[in-house]
């Protein structure tokens, strides 16, 4: 009986924590990338195109005027206006600068 009870406990708490059947789901790519910090290494923008241009230099700018070394991606991805059905070719291009070495992302 005291079997049964501590199985019904341990139940009970993987109920409240979520993890009852499946593993908990995964955070796609896509949603870790937007919780990272974008820090500029380099400042580059040669052989680069016009959206991953304006990401250099908005990071540029954040570094130059306030001292900080990283921008939150989602607060870029506001202040360029790249929300909505343009986000993709934003994250597809913080993706390309990243390859490059000319952007590294971090976790917040």
């Amino acid at each position: 009986m005291a079997w049964t009870q501590t199985l019904k406990n341990n139940d009970a708490s993987r109920v409240r924590r979520g993890v009852k059947g499946d593993l908990p789901e995964r955070q796609t790519s896509e949603q870790t990338l937007v919780r990272q910090l974008a820090v500029l290494i380099r400042n580059t923008t040669w052989r680069c195109g016009k959206l991953e241009k304006s990401i250099v230099k908005h990071l540029h700018k954040k570094r130059e005027n306030f001292g900080r070394q990283g921008v939150p991606v989602s607060d870029m991805m506001e202040n360029l206006d790249y929300t909505g059905d343009k986000k993709n070719e934003f994250l597809d291009a913080l993706r390309r600068l990243e390859k490059r070495n000319i952007v590294r992302l971090t976790p917040l």
